[in-house]
């Protein structure tokens, strides 16, 4: 495979939580040779990484993100010679694959935290974080992200350990020299077979200082970061993607400037938070406010502007399908699927997919507690109770934003499970997999699956969508979101009707139109666009001005 500089400004990525892309055995669960009989669609797609979720061993208390053996390969997924196999023919397909590093904690059964609880004069003690408690209570208030307090009483030893998500998920203590030689040498083995990078869990949280209750962009980090790209990624061109759910634009430089040799580029989340109540939780909903969307991603296109690198997503593992979330996931599904699509892959930096957003797949119906098994969810269920929310209330806030929307099979098509498995499945398929699955779009000219291709094709056509300069029109517009991006001579205006009621929108001149979601005249004069519902239209244009009304 030909290697060129930053290879990953001109990706795509498309994501695959292993457990529920494909069942190639029959035992219900996803697997590895599951990912490789599907290798033709995605290289049909057009997409040019894979980021694949965890699949080392594990207990599985959190889904593979909490690992018990950085070097091996879970059972349930398959074997390392699959695993070979699998990169071997990725790189056959020119293809790339991009691993989940987790190293902000382990498993509470990986060999390292089984000596570390024997006895305080462990060797590998100093491996986690421990601490006396304080009276008959934990070291301080600290609360874990799955909800509770961030400390757990460990009987051998008399003391607490650290552990910001479940409590099988002890943090590691970067502090410790010897840690992070361990973690950069499994960084490198892994880079010697093959792979193109690493998507980084929760690395801003590596630097934390638990005494002064910092959790996130410690005073160590950078420095981590660096020292970590010395030893494994300095001179490699790999990708490497931080999940930094604590960054603002000034910490996004940082990351991602190549002056710092730190990280490619890092997820950050500041738009994914704009649907909840100020000061509240996730799980205090509230309608997105499209100006507001406008000035977080305008702000982050603007900031790291020549200096650094954007990843663009709307979906992951972690968060609820996006048409159901900010599209319309009923009689409007396709058209603000592919709006949203638009939106997205046409701004400045790596666009990520994650499995079935390129076929429209929705959130799940679910109406009982019981069918969101997901720790995060289950340990917020309990925390909201305790706070006095009826089911009721919790239940509607699950269905709209637990991480468990996410991690329903993927539908192939209209037949038994979806034809994700000839097995019972590990996870319930969304019922409305008979309409929504990839047999029915690969049948369908028009589908949203075709749609993302296009958008794909057309970053390798159009320099101006991967390097151009963002431009945005009309903040405060409430219903269409509409930019320009601009490369030498060559413009592209990108506009989307953001809502199912009909918007116009005014630019002084004509535009060529090279993609929308609705039939369109290839000219178009644009003194006066009436937009339908979910348009979404890229055009290229002359260099001038524009309106939206």
């Amino acid at each position: 495979m030909e290697r060129q500089q930053n290879w990953w400004k001109d990706s795509v990525v498309y994501q695959i939580y292993p457990r529920s892309f494909c069942d190639s055995n029959g035992d219900g669960i996803g697997d590895i040779n599951g990912i490789r009989s599907k290798l033709w669609y995605l290289k049909e797609l057009g997409i040019d990484v894979l980021w694949i979720s965890p699949m080392y061993p594990s207990p599985n208390a959190d889904n593979g993100y909490d690992i018990s053996d950085y070097y091996g390969v879970s059972p349930d997924f398959g074997t390392m010679e699959d695993l070979q196999a699998l990169i071997s023919k990725c790189q056959d397909c020119d293809i790339r694959i991009v691993f989940d590093l987790v190293v902000n904690h382990t498993s509470d059964e990986h060999p390292w935290f089984l000596e570390a609880k024997k006895s305080r004069e462990n060797p590998y003690r100093d491996y986690y974080i421990w601490r006396d408690g304080e009276g008959d209570g934990p070291p301080n208030d600290l609360q874990s992200n799955f909800g509770g307090s961030a400390w757990e009483y460990s009987e051998e030893t008399g003391q607490y350990y650290l552990h910001f998500y479940g409590k099988k998920q002890p943090d590691l203590n970067w502090e410790n020299e010897a840690l992070r030689k361990e973690i950069y040498k499994m960084m490198n083995y892994w880079i010697g077979l093959g792979i193109g990078g690493f998507r980084m869990d929760v690395i801003d949280m590596i630097g934390k200082d638990p005494d002064r209750k910092i959790k996130e962009n410690g005073p160590k980090l950078h420095a981590y970061l660096q020292e970590m790209n010395r030893y494994t990624l300095r001179g490699k061109d790999l990708l490497t993607v931080g999940e930094c759910w604590g960054a603002d634009v000034k910490t996004g430089r940082m990351y991602s400037d190549p002056e710092r040799h730190e990280l490619s580029m890092i997820f950050q989340f500041e738009h994914s938070s704009l649907d909840k109540q100020p000061g509240g939780s996730r799980w205090d909903l509230r309608p997105l406010e499209l100006t507001e969307l406008k000035s977080v991603f305008s702000k982050w296109q603007t900031g790291l502007d020549g200096c650094g690198w954007n990843s663009l997503f709307w979906n992951n593992h972690d968060l609820p399908r996006i048409v159901s979330r900010w599209g319309d996931d009923g009689k409007y599904r396709i058209e603000s699927a592919k709006m949203l699509a638009t939106l997205l892959h046409g701004m400045k930096g790596t666009p990520y997919i994650y499995q079935g957003e390129e076929i429209g797949m929705t959130n799940v119906p679910f109406c009982r507690i019981e069918d969101f098994p997901d720790i995060e969810t289950q340990g917020h269920y309990h925390a909201l109770k305790a706070e006095g929310r009826s089911d009721d209330e919790i239940l509607c806030s699950f269905r709209a934003k637990a991480r468990d929307n996410a991690r329903t099979p993927m539908q192939w098509d209209n037949g038994r499970n979806a034809g994700f498995t000839d097995g019972t499945p590990w996870y319930p398929v969304n019922p409305n997999y008979t309409e929504i699955n990839v047999r029915q779009s690969l049948e369908d000219p028009n589908s949203i699956f075709f749609y993302y291709q296009a958008l794909i094709r057309l970053r390798k056509e159009h320099p101006a969508l991967v390097h151009g300069t963002y431009q945005l029109l009309y903040p405060e517009d409430r219903n269409v979101y509409a930019y320009t991006r601009t490369l030498g001579d060559s413009q592209l205006l990108v506009v989307c009707n953001f809502y199912r009621e009909p918007a116009g929108f005014l630019w002084h001149g004509k535009g060529e139109v090279i993609l929308s979601n609705y039939p369109q005249d290839r000219i178009r004069d644009l003194e006066c666009v009436k937009l339908r519902p979910y348009e979404a239209v890229i055009y290229r244009t002359q260099i001038e001005g524009g309106n939206a009304q």
